[in-house]
């Protein structure tokens, strides 16, 4: 899923019982109305077992009513089974609930409310081999991510498969430091079971493409195309009319409104050519500058709608965007102040030409 700017804090002791263990809470806050609190333990290495042992659990809160006109919170624990360099295995339960306070729900999202158990094996293998993951000059990374659900017999338990992969290339041009990074990214997902395409997939863990993630920094699937909103990109549906709405199409504002229902399958891509400032002071203090086009699609694949989809259809629908601005890197987060141009986008997507700020972490 996208995310837009939050507020994180976090506590960590170590050895409290003197096993070299570490215990870590942890709290933040996103602008889009993102509330987590978590906390964590991890083992050293145990006697034969090849890495670390950590357990988490979580209590996660998400309002995402402006956009796809529900709520989410689910409370979970999971259990790291591998990390290392390259590879990392987890499991996670959780446990799940979708609410609809407006009312106003279009019938895909309708159909998913309530409460679902999500039992999940997670792998990611992961190489990075750039020299730096806020402004990367040379190098590359690969990283592939599969997340299986489904293990649990609950009739409850959402059961599905879905697979990312993630491409950065950064070329060196020997002048002015400058470097031109490229990316691709792509992603899908489907349930599995008897008439697995005939079934929706499950609506929190679809794609959405949007929000203020610089496409450079992400690493792990399609996300950001810049210049568009948060989920203003892809698949959308109707919301239901209010009561005290006359039938007709009105001048209303909620006749209009869509609910961003997100994609089963994903892509998305950039080229970014990244630059020194002439002046002195900017270019001690890491100030750059750079220019940008961006592109992504997001489809939908089950409930049968793969038939409707060929590959001439899925180029077309190709939204993009270009742009330049300056990049701040600091120890903590890469700002960017950029102004960002829309080349293509469809009657119900939210992109807007114009300024837009932009905030990642270091990977």
């Amino acid at each position: 899923m996208a995310r837009s700017w939050s507020l994180e804090g976090g506590l960590k002791l170590k050895n409290m019982f003197g096993y070299a263990d570490v215990w870590d809470g942890s709290v933040s806050y996103g602008w889009d109305q993102t509330t987590e609190v978590s906390t964590g333990v991890s083992l050293p290495r145990m006697k034969k077992w090849p890495s670390p042992v950590f357990a988490r659990a979580s209590l996660l809160s998400q309002d995402w009513q402006k956009f796809s006109s529900y709520k989410e919170q689910a409370l979970g624990f999971g259990l790291g089974l591998l990390s290392t360099r390259n590879h990392e295995l987890a499991y996670n339960l959780t446990w799940r609930n979708l609410t609809d306070p407006s009312q106003m729900a279009g019938d895909s999202v309708r159909r998913q409310l309530g409460h679902s158990l999500l039992s999940t094996l997670k792998y990611t293998f992961k190489i990075d081999k750039r020299n730096s993951s806020l402004r990367p000059t040379r190098g590359y990374a690969f990283s592939s991510t599969t997340l299986f659900a489904g293990l649990s017999p609950d009739s409850r338990s959402a059961r599905f498969l879905r697979q990312e992969c993630d491409f950065r290339y950064a070329l060196p041009l020997g002048f002015y430091n400058t470097a031109l990074n490229l990316g691709v990214s792509g992603g899908v997902i489907f349930p599995w079971g008897k008439g697995f395409l005939d079934r929706p997939s499950s609506l929190p863990d679809r794609f959405f493409i949007g929000g203020n993630t610089s496409p450079v920094c992400s690493l792990g699937g399609p996300s950001s195309v810049l210049g568009f909103k948060c989920r203003g990109l892809g698949p959308t549906e109707l919301r239901r009319r209010s009561k005290d709405q006359p039938d007709g199409d009105g001048d209303s504002s909620v006749a209009s409104e869509r609910d961003a229902v997100g994609g089963d399958l994903g892509v998305s891509a950039f080229a970014d050519l990244s630059f020194d400032l002439p002046l002195k002071a900017l270019r001690e203090a890491g100030i750059h500058g750079h220019i940008f086009a961006s592109t992504g699609n997001l489809v939908k694949l089950t409930e049968n709608e793969w038939r409707k989809l060929s590959t001439k259809s899925f180029m077309q629908s190709f939204r993009s965007s270009v742009g330049c601005g300056l990049i701040v890197p600091t120890k903590l987060f890469r700002l960017e102040v950029n102004y960002c141009h829309i080349m293509r986008q469809f009657e119900h997507d939210h992109g807007k030409t114009g300024v837009q700020f932009s905030f990642s972490s270091p990977l």
